[in-house]
């Protein structure tokens, strides 16, 4: 449904008009606290969103952190819903570097989340560690205040003083049940698979990307990040965590946003 508030818009149409006389550019303070810059005299019209309602379940959890009910693009929490890239804002059918947004067609051509010049076209290279608001799927997608979860917030989640673990089978679909030890409330993290090219261990695993890119500061248990990679929940049977994988693959999210 979308709704357009004709007064705001008017408002924020003349302020654009006669600011864009003086500054050029016109900031948005985002949900995060985050701002967004626009050049002014590329606004046409501004137009607002009711935003779409999403359940969430609240663990009780130190941080505050909500988690969502459902993966983006299901219906219920059970389902797969849509894969993405890590940055990308829309789903799509292939999955390689080849397509990969941020790059020129290799992983030794990135333009954008790049800590080594060895990995960044034209030895390019920013500071960027975190997901921008503009590239954040569950931002875009959901709007409100829903954002991809970070590696802290992943931590949290499966840390087991915090919550308990249980491999279960909802209406048929395999995955992870966590309760909190706070309130005994609980979500459902269904198998997922991955894609890389096609959908493979869709069955036994589950594949959720953060927010968060590998970068030289992070320590993992296993080996060292590369520049190509950024962090994801990890969920089988036997064992959880938050690894790396190159950010081309195709994986699920599951948003949160804070009380």
């Amino acid at each position: 449904m979308i709704m357009r508030t004709k007064s705001i818009l008017a408002a924020l149409i003349i302020v654009a008009g006669l600011q864009s006389v003086k500054a050029q550019k016109m900031v948005v303070t985002l949900a995060d606290n985050s701002k967004v810059t626009f050049s002014t005299p590329l606004i046409k019209d501004v137009t607002f969103f009711e935003a779409e309602e999403h359940e969430y379940v609240d663990l009780g959890l130190p941080s505050g952190t909500l988690w969502a009910t459902c993966n983006i693009g299901a219906t219920s929490p059970e389902e797969i819903g849509n894969f993405f890239a890590w940055g990308e804002i829309e789903t799509k059918d292939d999955f390689s570097w080849e397509t990969y947004k941020y790059c020129k067609g290799t992983e030794k051509t990135l333009t954008k989340y790049c800590w080594s010049r060895q990995y960044g076209y034209n030895h390019f290279t920013d500071t960027l560690t975190m997901i921008l608001p503009i590239d954040d799927v569950a931002l875009v997608n959901w709007g409100g205040s829903w954002l991809m979860p970070s590696e802290s917030q992943f931590l949290e989640l499966i840390n087991l003083n915090y919550t308990t673990r249980t491999w279960t089978t909802q209406n048929g679909v395999a995955g992870i049940k966590i309760t909190s030890k706070f309130n005994s409330n609980s979500i459902f993290l269904p198998t997922t698979g991955i894609y890389d090219g096609v959908n493979y261990e869709a069955t036994d695993y589950g594949f959720y990307w953060s927010q968060t890119i590998s970068s030289e500061n992070n320590v993992y248990p296993v080996g060292s990040p590369l520049p190509t990679s950024a962090v994801f929940l990890y969920i089988n049977r036997s064992a959880v965590g938050t690894p790396t994988r190159e950010r081309y693959l195709g994986m699920c999210i599951r948003p949160v946003k804070k009380h």
